[in-house]
């Protein structure tokens, strides 16, 4: 006789609405940039507008400073250079690379920086909205990880799961 199909796990993960939200939000600013005919990706505002404000940095101090790896950083940055956005000059010592904004860069980044303080505008104005902002939340998110790590936990729960110790 054949087994019972298993039931789709995946049909209702917990986070998900937190994905599809940031989603939601992620194309409003997309459009946002179209309609103002800018030629940046809304993805790269943040390192832009970081460049911009403290000057040429390495490929490591920009991933360092916003605590992603240098590889994914390399990769941002080599995709930014694709759309004329930065540059790459060598460093002092020949092994690491500066990432200087480019006068393509420098001419809208002015609006980058309007964008971003209407997006934070925006975000804190839903949060007075909202009974529990989402900053608080992925505040006490953190406490509860610090508590006991996320690691830890579904370690727990997989030492208690029939089908994991088999």
């Amino acid at each position: 006789m054949p087994s019972k199909p298993a039931a789709d796990l995946t049909l209702k993960p917990l986070w998900q609405h937190m994905r599809l939200l940031q989603a939601r939000m992620n194309r409003d600013i997309d459009r946002i940039y179209i309609e103002a005919k800018l030629d940046v990706r809304p993805g790269y505002v943040v390192e832009l507008l970081r460049l911009d404000a403290d000057g040429p940095m390495t490929i490591a101090d920009l991933a360092a400073s916003f605590e992603r790896t240098h590889s994914a950083m390399s990769q941002k940055v080599a995709a930014m250079q694709r759309a004329g956005l930065v540059r790459t000059a060598a460093g002092k010592d020949g092994r690491s690379k500066h990432v200087l904004l480019t006068r393509k860069a420098k001419r809208v980044v002015g609006r980058m920086a309007a964008e971003w303080r209407a997006t934070q505008a925006a975000v804190a104005e839903i949060e007075s909205e909202i009974g529990y902002p989402l900053s608080r939340v992925v505040t006490d998110v953190e406490l509860a990880l610090e508590r006991a790590s996320f690691y830890d936990r579904v370690t727990r729960n997989l030492a208690e799961d029939p089908a994991w110790l088999e």
